[in-house]
């Protein structure tokens, strides 16, 4: 079965650490992710808020050129994928295809001109906030007060649709993420958000939300972390599969996706420690009732589909 995870923060581990992906540690290796049958990834360049004040570009630039260089040294496994059609391809030769996101707007330094060059360097998606104010909105945990998208956060949002980049909403406060929803011609994802009936977090999203957004053919990425899914310091799998079960309700069987959170999170739910676990989820949705069909939707193919729909 098709697996694709739509969040792992494993540039950033290995930007920060020194190591190679070929070292057996972290959540994603080359060993886990042979494991696992991991089939696409996207690959997270993640901006730390210690490099927000002058090294933003600096620090993401680096691990742009990190991301090429884990391909080209392992390119009997990993291959790049910069849309649908690349995916399947990969599929067919039985590589891993690797999609390149920025998670945190202050990457751009306030310039759409180095979003285009992001693009032409290969990145596809880009979470426009983290946790706190840029200078295209705000994050969750500014609050509602803080407003949504600035003016610049809307030229973004217009240049991402108009480039055929996946606009993702994880991360926005309420304000901001109604702004996108209003203003995206495409549809957008929530990477790797939960469901706010069931984790009162602001991470997570509400059911309006999680309808609206599902009702536009968006797709939500279901976060493994323990504190997004009970509030707890530990988790198990079914509580994953909790939250799969309340975005089908709500959102329907084409909303729902997988967005691990791998190696930027301290802690993981029991059963899924790390991505060669994240096939343990196919037997379990079976328990549950799901239809083969359904469940190849929820591990990748409705994240496959919107990269078909959005990526040029």
């Amino acid at each position: 079965m098709f697996i694709f995870d739509g969040h792992a923060d494993t540039l950033s581990r290995l930007y920060l650490s020194g190591q190679n992906l070929d070292d057996e540690k972290g959540h994603v290796n080359l060993d886990t992710i042979r494991q696992g049958g991991i089939g696409a990834q996207f690959f997270v360049a993640f901006v730390e808020p210690k490099f927000y004040h002058g090294l933003a570009l600096h620090s993401t630039m680096g691990k742009i050129d990190l991301f090429w260089r884990m391909i080209e040294q392992n390119q009997e496994i990993l291959t790049f994928a910069g849309n649908g059609l690349d995916i399947e391809r990969a599929k067919e030769k039985g590589l891993v295809s690797c999609l390149l996101a920025i998670e945190g707007g202050e990457a751009l330094e306030g310039s759409l001109a180095n979003l285009r060059l992001f693009y032409r360097l290969g990145v596809r998606l880009l979470t426009l906030t983290w946790n706190y104010r840029n200078l295209l909105g705000s994050g969750q945990l500014e609050g509602e007060e803080a407003g949504g998208l600035s003016l610049f956060g809307r030229e973004v949002v217009h240049e991402m649709n108009r480039l055929g980049m996946l606009i993702d909403v994880s991360h926005l406060n309420d304000v901001g993420f109604w702004d996108v929803l209003q203003l995206s011609s495409k549809p957008v994802i929530a990477s790797h958000s939960n469901s706010r009936a069931l984790r009162d977090h602001k991470r997570n999203l509400t059911d309006e939300q999680i309808k609206t957004l599902a009702d536009g053919g968006g797709v939500i990425g279901v976060n493994f972390y323990p504190d997004f899914l009970t509030g707890e310091k530990q988790a198990s799998i079914y509580h994953v599969l909790d939250h799969v079960d309340h975005l089908v309700q709500v959102g329907g069987v084409n909303c729902v996706a997988l967005g691990s959170d791998f190696d930027g999170v301290d802690s993981l739910p029991d059963g899924l420690e790390d991505c060669s676990k994240t096939q343990n989820l196919i037997p379990l949705l079976e328990q549950r009732g799901y239809k083969s069909e359904v469940i190849s939707k929820i591990m990748g193919e409705n994240l496959l589909r919107v990269c078909h729909e959005v990526l040029n």
